[in-house]
């Protein structure tokens, strides 16, 4: 059964070229055409908002017929409406929930996050209750929590109960999201916090947490700060950078992280030296030589989390637009990510680029960028590779 008897909807032409169905019906592959239709539609969202109704109608008519349907075709539909925000797809989430998991994928977790919390966490808290699943579904779950932040306040004794199992982690991080309403876990993240209780790599996240949800910023900026000091566990950086000017006694040692071998810690500990101190000046160029124009997208670089950065200081990060600009007009930006989410890290890379552009020169985003100058474009050569741009550039 076709997802669409009438005829696919049209995808952009940057999704269409990576998703060209159409042949796999032509070269007699039926199956593989639906796959393929199946993940873009999934990580569609907003772009096939025009045809809604069309897929809300696909969506209806497979409920009816669920039994003879595979589970992936409902799936497609129902995460293709979930991605617009659209409620129509809440009868596809019920039924897929009935045979759970409901997901297994963080970002499809990001694309559930679309949906009101209030409307979704009904059909998530009875999976929520049971013993903690396998270990992706888990994280997923815990993922689309952590999304809704404050909203998904109903969930926290749910979330409590992930503490002192392998997703301690990912719990922790959804009530610090939460904030306030999570107050009520505030002696058990002291606890973590301390190393009273849980491993000690938890401690970092845990005493975030508590701040989170106490107001109380002791405890982070204790155990933040002796991480960060140590010259060794730079996983305190970003709590640091949450904290901000309250931070100030460690914006030493932050500094001397910018000059770190490791481009995450360079990105982290300028990110968090701009925040406490409100000084762009060292910061913006350990930022800008990370944007790599040539980033294919593979996690090992911090190449997104830069090109925030760099937008959240504004204006006095003007130096970065053209690079900027010049990568959010290429055809193809990003070539590792795995089919499943190709569109998806596509989209989420346009939109920081689009978001830092406004706030550094607004108004830039829409016009044609010329290419970069040849300082800012890694050449063809041994020595280009991670740290080539940042090397250039000093």
């Amino acid at each position: 059964m076709s997802l669409f008897p009438a005829g696919p909807p049209a995808i952009a032409p940057r999704h269409r070229s990576r998703w060209d169905y159409r042949r796999s019906w032509a070269a007699g592959r039926p199956a593989a055409a639906i796959r393929q239709a199946g993940r873009a539609l999934t990580q569609a969202g907003p772009a096939l908002s025009a045809h809604a109704d069309r897929i809300a109608a696909s969506l209806k008519k497979r409920l009816g017929l669920f039994v003879r349907v595979s589970r992936h075709e409902v799936a497609a539909v129902t995460f293709a409406l979930a991605g617009m925000g659209d409620l129509r797809a809440l009868p596809g989430l019920q039924r897929l929930a009935q045979d759970p998991p409901l997901t297994y994928n963080r970002a499809h977790a990001r694309i559930l996050a679309a949906l009101p919390a209030v409307e979704l966490l009904p059909t998530l808290l009875p999976g929520l209750r049971r013993e903690p699943d396998q270990y992706h579904t888990s994280t997923s779950m815990l993922e689309l929590l952590a999304a809704w932040g404050p909203a998904a306040a109903p969930a926290v004794p749910e979330v409590v109960r992930y503490l002192g199992t392998p997703y301690a982690y990912d719990a922790l991080r959804v009530l610090g999201r939460i904030g306030p309403a999570a107050a009520v876990a505030a002696s058990r993240l002291a606890s973590y916090a301390t190393g009273r209780q849980g491993p000690g790599h938890l401690r970092r996240r845990a005493a975030w947490a508590h701040w989170r949800v106490t107001g109380d910023p002791t405890l982070a900026l204790d155990v933040c700060g002796v991480a960060v000091r140590s010259g060794t566990a730079a996983h305190g950086l970003p709590f640091l950078a949450g904290l901000g000017p309250l931070a100030a006694a460690h914006a030493d040692a932050v500094r001397g992280l910018m000059e770190s071998p490791g481009a995450w810690t360079r990105v982290a500990a300028a990110h968090a030296y701009r925040r406490i101190t409100g000084d762009p000046e060292p910061a913006v160029p350990v930022l800008l030589a990370e944007v790599d124009p040539v980033w294919t997208g593979r996690p090992a670089m911090p190449v997104q989390e830069a090109v925030r950065h760099l937008g959240e200081i504004g204006a006095q990060a003007a130096a970065a637009a053209p690079l900027l600009g010049w990568i959010l007009a290429q055809e193809e930006r990003l070539g590792h990510p795995f089919d499943s989410v190709r569109i998806l890290a596509d989209t989420a890379y346009v939109r920081t680029l689009t978001e830092a552009l406004q706030r550094i020169a607004p108004g830039a985003a829409g016009s044609v960028p010329a290419p970069p100058s040849k300082e800012l474009v890694p050449v063809s050569s041994p020595a280009a590779g991670p740290g080539f741009l940042r090397r250039r550039l000093r």
